[in-house]
């Protein structure tokens, strides 16, 4: 079984990759596990992000890495929180208070001004110094609420309403995001793609 580090020590992510690289018989493994720290993301795009993380994992490990660096563009914001919605509050950010700056920033701008799309980079490293990542990017169109809603998820989820299903992805069941999510197109991409060269 190929091993290969997810950059990341999130196990939810983990877990979520392994899920579906089980049928390529891929072994999923957390840099955590590894004792690797995380590496400062100082690129200005998620594509750049994505592949110093997947690099730093390749370089600590010996091992082939995915990295994923995703986010929220809000249009109204021009494109803000974007690469920094993880820390779109502060440096001791949290979920809660990245979604009560958002909604602050929102007061008032109405339901149409408040279309966002989540966005998501997969990038694949066969070693520290592959010249060919595989980039695999998804997104996901929705619009911003002026109240939280549902209890799934994480991040900006319980903000982002899909007009399609009537509800945020925090209603959504974990099966039915990874279906339609960036994440889940991103993923799918990276599955064909790894299957190929497996």
């Amino acid at each position: 079984m190929q091993k290969i580090v997810l950059a990341t020590g999130n196990q939810g992510k983990v877990k979520e990759l392994s899920a579906m690289l089980e049928p390529l018989s891929i072994d999923v493994v957390a840099q955590s596990e590894f004792n690797v720290s995380s590496v400062a993301e100082t690129g200005t795009t998620f594509v750049e992000n994505a592949i110093i993380k997947a690099r730093h994992a390749a370089a600590a490990t010996g091992l082939p890495a995915i990295a994923d660096d995703s986010g929220i563009e809000v249009d109204y914001l021009k494109g803000a929180p974007g690469i920094y919605s993880a820390r779109y509050s502060g440096d001791n950010a949290t979920d809660e208070k990245n979604n009560q700056k958002l909604l602050a920033e929102l007061q008032g701008v109405q339901p149409e001004q408040r279309t966002a799309r989540f966005q998501c980079v997969l990038v694949f490293m066969r070693h520290k110094d592959d010249p060919t990542p595989i980039i695999c990017q998804g997104s996901w169109q929705g619009r911003i609420t002026e109240q939280r809603s549902g209890s799934n998820g994480f991040g900006y989820d319980p903000l982002f309403w899909l007009d399609s299903h009537h509800c945020t992805s925090a209603d959504l069941s974990k099966a039915e995001k990874n279906k339609i999510s960036h994440r889940g197109q991103a993923l799918t991409q990276l599955l064909d793609k790894l299957q190929s060269q497996v």
